[in-house]
């Protein structure tokens, strides 16, 4: 993400043509800035939507976030398993999965990442250059949650 290069745009207007109040059209005027926050949380809805996605993140972050769910006001953490790294023009992106027993992992995370970049550059505009997956863990039929989640009220 080291391309730094920004589009300009320029006016056409013929020399000596007045230009309207504050020096160009409206959209060109100021900047616009993407916080981490807001693509991890967009990568973290797409990547849960996607069928054979059990979970997001690792077994200590999971643990974690389940303890935090249960506290009022706490909420569930939607961002959970993903890193985003946002520059000006584009993002990458560090997905951390919990798959379930039987699908195909390799067509899981075509899956996730197709749908991670889709949802990312519709809503940012910004060019997702990479989406790497991590599959930490396969949830077995047979497993139960987590034992923090079961135990607490």
């Amino acid at each position: 993400m080291t391309d730094t290069t920004q589009k300009q745009q320029t006016g056409n207007a013929a020399p000596g043509a007045s230009s309207p109040k504050g020096g160009g059209a409206p959209a060109s005027r100021g900047k616009t800035t993407i916080a981490d926050g807001v693509v991890e949380k967009i990568a973290g809805m797409a990547a849960r939507d996607v069928p054979g996605v059990h979970a997001m993140g690792s077994g200590f972050a999971r643990t974690f976030g389940a303890v935090r769910d249960r506290v009022p006001g706490g909420g569930r953490s939607v961002t959970r398993g993903v890193k985003a790294e946002v520059g000006e023009v584009q993002t990458a992106l560090d997905l951390e999965i919990v798959v379930d027993y039987g699908v195909s992992i390799g067509d899981v995370t075509r899956s996730v990442r197709e749908d991670v970049i889709s949802a990312v550059e519709r809503m940012t505009s910004l060019e997702v250059v990479e989406v790497n997956i991590v599959v930490s863990d396969v949830k077995l039929p047979d497993e139960e949650e987590d034992e923090s989640e079961s135990r607490l009220q």
